[in-house]
């Protein structure tokens, strides 16, 4: 009898509406063996021996030990005018009306190929400001993102698979406040996750208790009275003249995100100088914007491909004493996965001609890892213990120093990426803390990709993979329902159970649980940014992670999150609590689910 990769219905389910190959009623994907037969097939293509790197992808492949993003599952090999690329960042937005409706144009034209986007607004004029060529008052930021989120429930409406979308603005933006406030109505900007820039000035100047100056660039001459100072800004190779506004208190207006924050699960913070300091392409790009569930980092036109290695296929004599990892085979799995993922790149259809050149240009690439707590449960570590961290932290540097040196070797045999600068690269603060034999390779042969690590949520390829805990993040919790879209257009109900508790029953029966069975809500918010922390120095883009936050946590407790992971070193920040908007993420028993549209699982960004 043949072997059946399924062992729950949702993952069946995920595959066959998701990612199996059909055309009307034809069937291509018969079997999900097909769908990794197609996607092998695809991106072997490019090579030079493509019949002996279709077998390697494939094994690869084969019961979920490499997840590709599910942009290049579900279009690999396909007829469709798709793209493979789950992530991308739009172009600045010119502070003109043809500037803005060319942006929007661009944004529909990438949501329709299936790319999620992410845009920084930063670069539109405040509220109630006069354009002097055409002397009309400005509506401001927030205003022009009630026509992207009109535009992306228009697509959805005509069947397009998902919306997400990811708007920054600057912490010294003029209508920063309007920005912070933007979420607090359950009926509007419901197709974007929102994201305050944050400076390290800002930061600061909270801790000093200073005033924060609000400005925008300076259009014209100065007037009298007029304030003026130098900042750098979106959009700009430097510092420009920027007109102050007014004056808050910095404290007084973190307070304000912070609670927001905390009453609306939104705008989440990004440290935004901290990225651009880390960027391994510091001397070629300037970031405002990331993708939309915050992993990916990414230039005006940036696109990046995902992919994340099942962790819990390596476990070895698992909940026994002598439980390890097959670190061999996890390294050639990255091997493999590193090729793949940079072949996608040239398999690829593009939405815009810039996409592709950046892409090109720079050949970047996020692979990261998911089961993570799945598999400290099968080694018998506690989620929320050092021991689990230190291991999960020599889990991402194999992963990380693995796919480096892997991508030396590619660069010796197929070329670095285009927009490499040997000198510089080298000179990067994220190269400068690699192992020597790295740095030496790449001075020696370059470097075929310019990012290699990324930790995605990998929300629905977890799902296939047969329900394993997605990303770094703990369990969600051992049994809970989901709700989801069938091909009908009707949703269906889903009874799961965790891939670790099941493989548990498999063994035991109904054996008590050990104590390392630690699930979300019996983890404190402390607990999940020491493991965002622990992973970070192994990752150049950056990492997806949520931290839930108990209903009754305090305010004061709460906001205090966001100070520490700055202090931690993290590149962004996002909490989830309990709300009247957004209601719970997922359901535990028979609780009403009432998720964010751009995180449900019919759009999520994998």
């Amino acid at each position: 009898m043949a072997h059946d990769p399924f062992t729950s219905g949702i993952s069946r389910h995920i595959w066959d509406t998701k990612y199996r190959y059909r055309e009307g009623e034809t069937e291509h994907d018969r079997s999900i063996e097909d769908t990794w037969r197609r996607v092998a097939r695809t991106l072997a293509a490019v090579e030079r021996d493509p019949a002996a790197w279709e077998s390697r992808f494939y094994a690869a492949l084969a019961d979920f030990r490499f997840l590709p993003g599910g942009r290049i599952q579900a279009g690999a090999g396909t007829r469709r005018r798709v793209t493979l690329f789950n992530c991308f960042v739009m172009g600045i937005i010119e502070d003109s009306m043809d500037g803005i409706f060319d942006g929007l144009k661009e944004g529909a034209l990438t949501m329709q190929q299936g790319g999620g986007v992410g845009y920084d607004f930063s670069t539109l004029r405040p509220s109630g400001t006069t354009a002097r060529s055409v002397g009309a008052v400005a509506s401001g930021p927030v205003s022009f993102m009630q026509i992207w989120d009109a535009m992306c429930a228009t697509l959805l409406s005509t069947g397009a698979r998902r919306g997400a979308m990811m708007a920054t603005l600057r912490c010294d933006h003029p209508d920063v406040e309007r920005f912070i406030e933007a979420k607090q109505a359950a009926d509007r900007l419901r197709h974007f996750n929102l994201s305050v820039l944050v400076t390290d000035a800002f930061m600061q100047a909270i801790r000093e208790d200073a005033d924060w100056p609000l400005v925008f660039p300076l259009e014209g001459e100065a007037r009298a009275g007029d304030e003026i100072v130098e900042r750098d800004w979106s959009g700009a190779a430097g510092p420009l003249p920027c007109r102050v506004f007014r004056r808050v208190r910095a404290r007084a207006l973190w307070d304000k995100l912070m609670r927001a924050t905390y009453d609306y699960a939104e705008p989440g913070v990004i440290f935004i100088d901290r990225i651009n300091r880390l960027n391994n392409l510091w001397y070629d790009e300037r970031i405002s914007a990331t993708n939309p569930c915050g992993e990916i980092p990414l230039p005006p036109y940036g696109a990046c491909d995902l992919g994340s290695i099942n962790l819990t296929c390596f476990v070895r004599a698992p909940f026994m004493e002598q439980a390890t990892l097959d670190w061999d085979g996890l390294g050639s799995t990255v091997e493999i996965a590193v090729r793949m993922m940079d072949n996608v790149i040239d398999a690829s259809q593009f939405p815009l001609a810039k996409q592709a050149e950046r892409a090109r240009g720079t050949r970047r690439i996020g692979l990261g890892l998911t089961g993570l707590a799945d598999t400290l449960i099968l080694l018998g570590l506690h989620y929320g213990e050092e021991a689990a961290r230190a291991r999960a932290a020599e889990i991402m540097r194999v992963i990380c120093h693995t796919a480096y040196r892997t991508s030396i070797a590619l660069a010796r045999e197929k070329g670095g990426f285009p927009f490499l600068n040997r000198e510089k690269h080298l000179a990067g603060e994220f190269i400068r803390g690699l192992p020597e034999d790295i740095r030496e390779g790449i001075r020696r042969f370059g470097i075929r990709n310019s990012h290699l690590t990324a930790i995605a949520p990998t929300g629905t390829i977890s799902l296939l993979a047969n329900n394993v805990s997605s990303g770094l993040e703990p369990v969600y919790d051992f049994h809970y329902s989901r709700r989801v879209l069938e091909l009908d257009g009707t949703y269906g109900e889903y009874a799961l159970v965790d891939h670790a508790l099941d493989f548990w029953r498999g063994l035991h029966g109904d054996d008590p649980l050990p104590r390392t069975f630690v699930s979300t809500q019996q983890l404190a918010p402390e607990a999940h940014l020491a493991m965002q922390a622990a992973l970070q120095p192994f990752v150049d883009n950056s990492i997806s992670k949520t931290i839930n936050v108990p209903e009754r946590y305090s305010f004061e407790e709460f906001k205090d999150i966001y100070a520490r992971a700055d202090n931690l070193g993290l590149k962004g920040c996002t909490t989830f609590r309990p709300n009247p908007v957004t209601g719970a993420i997922l359901k535990i028993a028979e609780q009403p689910e009432n998720a964010p549209l751009c995180c449900s699982v019919e759009r999520e960004a994998d």
